[in-house]
C-alpha cells in the first residue's frame, strides 16, 4: 500500500486513491489571508482534475475573511462576473487526515492568469528566482496561539468578552501544564506527524492558555505548506475537542502578541554548502548572508503589509512586547526585527522576528526570502547590529516601520522592489485588499468609542 508521503506523481495519486477504495477526496487551497478553502471531490472528478485541472470560482481571491467582496480590486469583482479560474492539483501534497478515517487531502493552487495573484504561486516564483541565483532556500516557521475553553457559538454569544482561557495565569515552559494536559499535547504532536508537518518543539508560552509550536525545517515551499496546514488543522483539532485556538496577532491588550517567526537559510546548489556560513568571518556570517540580511532590513518597511496583513497586526508592534518596531538586526538579540543565529554549516541562519501569527505563511515567507535575494542582487550592506534593548534606542528614520495597515499598503503599492520581485498584478491586488481591510474597520463603531463618547461628549 502506498503511503501519502510516497505520492509524487499523478500516477501515484491515482494509485493511492484506488488502493484505499475511497469515493471522495478533499482538495483545498489558500486565499489572500491564508485561509484554507476547499471541498470534497468525487474520485472520478479528482482523477480528471489530476490530468486537466479543475475550475474554482475566483471569488476566493476577491473577498475578505468574512466573505465580503472587495470593491477596489481589478483582478476580479462584479466587473468580471466572478468567473471560474483554473486550478491545478499538487500530487506531492497528499496527506492523511487523522480524524477522517481513510480520507486523503490534496493541496491545489491557481493556474494561468490567476497564478499572478495566488499566494502559493507568489512564493513559488520567489523560490524559482532563488534557484536561478544558485541557492536552495530552507525555512522553518513557529507559531504562538491562545487556546480557550470556548466554542465558535459561545465566543460569539459572549461578544468575544470574558472568554475562558484553556489554562490560567502566566506560566511559560510549564512542565505542570504539559503533563496535566498531556493527552492534548500528544494529539497535537501525533497530528503533526500524520499530516507531515512534524513539530520539533511544543510548549506553553507567557500568558493564560498560550502555546508555541515550532515546525521542523524543510525546503521553503514545503515549509510554507506545513505552516499553513498547521494553522488550519490546529483550529480544527481544538474545535473537535470543544476548544478554540486563535492566531490573532493580539487578542487582548493585557497579554503579549502572538508571533509567527520565520527561520530562513540558503544553501549553495553547486557545493551543497551553507551560503550563510563562513567560519573565519565575524558571527560566521558570509558575504551572502550580510547582503541577504541587508535586503531584509532595507525592504522590511516597504513589504510590511505582506507580513503584518491585518489591522490587529499593528496592535502587537509596540515596545516591550516582543514585537519589533523598527527594521533592526542583532546577533542572538530577540528585541531586534532580524536575529542572526550563528552556528555551523547546518545551523547558520537568521530569524525574521517581525512575523506575526496572523500572517499568510506563503506571503510572509515570500517577503523573508525575496527581500534577502534583492539585497544579494544589489550587494547591500546592513547597518551596525543592535546590542542590548532595541526598544530603548533611537534608530535611523529609514528603519521606521509603518504604524498602520493603510500606511503599510501604500508603501507596498509604491515599492519598485516589490513590483520587480512579486509582479505588478500581485502588488496591485494585495495592496487593494489591505486598503479594503482598513476601510472596513473605519466603517464600524467600537465599544471603546461608545464608552468614551456616548454620554459625555
Amino acid at each position: 500500500m502506498l503511503e501519502p508521503r510516497e505520492v509524487k506523481t499523478i500516477a501515484d495519486a491515482r494509485r493511492i486513491v484506488e488502493e484505499r477504495g475511497i469515493s471522495h477526496v478533499k482538495v483545498g487551497l489558500f486565499d489572500n489571508d491564508g485561509v484554507m478553502r476547499g471541498k470534497y471531490m468525487s474520485r472520478e472528478k479528482f482523477f480528471s482534475s489530476l490530468d486537466h485541472g479543475f475550475a474554482f470560482c475566483d471569488v476566493v481571491l476577491g473577498w475578505d475573511v468574512k466573505d465580503q467582496l472587495y470593491d477596489n480590486a481589478q483582478y476580479t469583482g462584479w466587473h468580471t462576473g466572478y468567473p471560474d479560474a483554473p486550478v491545478r492539483i499538487l500530487p506531492h501534497s497528499c496527506r492523511d487526515i487523522p480524524f477522517e478515517e481513510g480520507m486523503l487531502l490534496f493541496l491545489a493552487e491557481f493556474d494561468q492568469q490567476a497564478e499572478a495573484v495566488c499566494p502559493r504561486g507568489t512564493l513559488r516564483r520567489v523560490i524559482e528566482r532563488c534557484q536561478a541565483m544558485g541557492f536552495e532556500p530552507f525555512a522553518a516557521l513557529e507559531y504562538e496561539f491562545f487556546m480557550f475553553n470556548e466554542t465558535p457559538e459561545s465566543a460569539r454569544a459572549k461578544g468575544y468578552r470574558d472568554l475562558v482561557p484553556f489554562t490560567p495565569d502566566w506560566f511559560g515552559y510549564s512542565m505542570i501544564r504539559n503533563s496535566v494536559h498531556a493527552e492534548l499535547y500528544h494529539e497535537i504532536l501525533a497530528m503533526g506527524e500524520k499530516m507531515d508537518f512534524p513539530i520539533e518543539g511544543l510548549h506553553t508560552e507567557t500568558g493564560p492558555g498560550v502555546l508555541e509550536a515550532a515546525i521542523g525545517v524543510d525546503g521553503a515551499e514545503a515549509a510554507a505548506d506545513k505552516a499553513a496546514l498547521f494553522k488550519t488543522f490546529m483550529k480544527v483539532l481544538a474545535q473537535r475537542r470543544g476548544l478554540m485556538a486563535t492566531f490573532m496577532a493580539k487578542w487582548s491588550g493585557k497579554y503579549p502578541g502572538q508571533s509567527g517567526h520565520i527561520h530562513v537559510s540558503l544553501r549553495d546548489i553547486k557545493s551543497d554548502k551553507s551560503a550563510f556560513y563562513e567560519a573565519n568571518q565575524e558571527y560566521c556570517m558570509s558575504k551572502v548572508q550580510r547582503h541577504f540580511l541587508a535586503g531584509q532590513q532595507r525592504l522590511m518597511p516597504e513589504m510590511l503589509c505582506m507580513v503584518a496583513p491585518t489591522l490587529n497586526s499593528y496592535r502587537r508592534m509596540i515596545p516591550g512586547f516582543w514585537a519589533p518596531t523598527d527594521a533592526t538586526w542583532g546577533v542572538e538579540n530577540r528585541t531586534a526585527a532580524l536575529r542572526v543565529i550563528p552556528g555551523s554549516d547546518k545551523s547558520q541562519r537568521q530569524e525574521y522576528r517581525l512575523g506575526s501569527a496572523d500572517g499568510n505563511p506563503y506571503l510572509a515567507l515570500s517577503v523573508a526570502l525575496a527581500s534577502g535575494l534583492y539585497g544579494i542582487m544589489h550587494e547591500w550592506e546592513p547597518t551596525d547590529p543592535v546590542e542590548g534593548n532595541a526598544y530603548g534606542m533611537s534608530h535611523a528614520p529609514e528603519l521606521a516601520l509603518p504604524r498602520t495597515l493603510w500606511d503599510a499598503a501604500q508603501r507596498l503599492r509604491h515599492s519598485e522592489a516589490a513590483r520587480e520581485l512579486f509582479g505588478d498584478a500581485f502588488v496591485e491586488h494585495f495592496a487593494a485588499s489591505r486598503e479594503w481591510e482598513e476601510r472596513e474597520y473605519r466603517r464600524h463603531v467600537s465599544d471603546w468609542e461608545l464608552d468614551r463618547y456616548f454620554e459625555i461628549i
